[in-house]
């Protein structure tokens, strides 16, 4: 755990390197990685043992340092996360940190304040001896609350010394990842260049889409912090990933660096935050709903390029 001199001597840097950036007239952007649902079921084209080991070496051939690894702890009890403590201790020893994604994620919207908070406990009852860990939760579906729900367990959280690991870069690389294995399953030839140039193209049209909201709605570029997930697609990608963000002007940093910055601090006092926290605060300001959608998180929009641009015409 970050101890309290090493998060204000975080803080600190991003505050200066903002007032510096100020003065020049510049901002650079930065990133962090983070992802859900671990451990995940297989893919279509490795193993979950495969996958794990593929995806931390792609983070080290990228150089990302340290991403966010959150857990849902029910996923363990499942066949493909059999090895899943394994697997997140391999993480770890990578230096990625490891943080509280429920146990059987749920939507806040469907359960009480209360059995959401109980859930949540059992997880981080499950996770709270691991290396790296990290105070941490992030709500399934990123589904904050539509009611008083909200407060309450914001309420819990803070009782309980969790943060709201919210991310800033929403996105569907589980959908590209879904259409992607669908194809791989039912044996489609793919072009597999044009597949890692579609991934690579979404999800860096992605940031640039919120780090144009959070310049207009904050006046400055936040560290933004990117929701992926443990999928084959990130683990054949994620160095690719990592070289199309630095080349449209993004630094990649780590998640103690990103949630030092004082977009942390800023509950937004809206219900819409589903998107994160970048289109809540903009929700919160007063922005129309359609404003915050980035087109590619469209299931059906996502299947029509994947058609257009992956599938070959001789396939099988």
């Amino acid at each position: 755990m970050i101890g309290r001199l090493g998060a204000a001597l975080a803080a600190a840097l991003v505050l200066l390197s903002a007032c510096s950036e100020a003065a020049s007239g510049e901002q650079t952007k930065r990133i962090a990685f983070s992802f859900d649902d671990i451990p995940r079921h297989a893919g279509g084209f490795m193993s979950p043992e495969e996958r794990v080991d593929v995806l931390i070496a792609g983070m080290e051939e990228a150089g990302i340092t340290q991403a966010g690894i959150f857990v849902t702890t029910a996923n363990l009890e499942n066949p493909d996360g059999q090895n899943g403590e394994e697997h997140i201790r391999a993480y770890a020893a990578a230096g990625h940190v490891i943080a509280n994604h429920s146990y059987s994620h749920p939507s806040l919207n469907d359960l009480s304040a209360e059995d959401y908070l109980a859930d949540l406990d059992r997880a981080e009852a499950r996770i709270a001896d691991l290396p790296n860990k990290r105070p941490w939760f992030r709500y399934p579906f990123l589904h904050e609350g539509l009611d008083d729900r909200r407060d309450a367990v914001r309420a819990g959280l803070q009782e309980r010394g969790l943060m709201n690991a919210y991310v800033t870069v929403d996105n569907y690389d589980w959908a590209i990842d879904s259409i992607a294995s669908n194809a791989a399953r039912e044996g489609k030839a793919m072009d597999m260049e044009a597949l890692g140039e579609l991934y690579v193209e979404t999800l860096v049209d992605a940031a640039e889409f919120s780090d144009a909201i959070a310049r207009e709605v904050l006046g400055r570029s936040p560290a933004h912090v990117l929701l992926l997930h443990e999928t084959d697609l990130n683990a054949l990608y994620i160095a690719d990933l990592a070289a199309g963000l630095r080349a449209n002007g993004w630094e990649i940093i780590t998640m103690d660096e990103a949630f030092a910055d004082p977009i942390a601090d800023r509950e937004p006092d809206t219900f819409y935050l589903g998107g994160g926290r970048v289109t809540a605060l903009a929700a919160e300001a007063g922005w129309e709903p359609r404003r915050l959608v980035h087109e590619r998180t469209d299931e059906e929009v996502l299947a029509q390029l994947f058609a257009e641009r992956v599938l070959l015409e001789n396939s099988l």
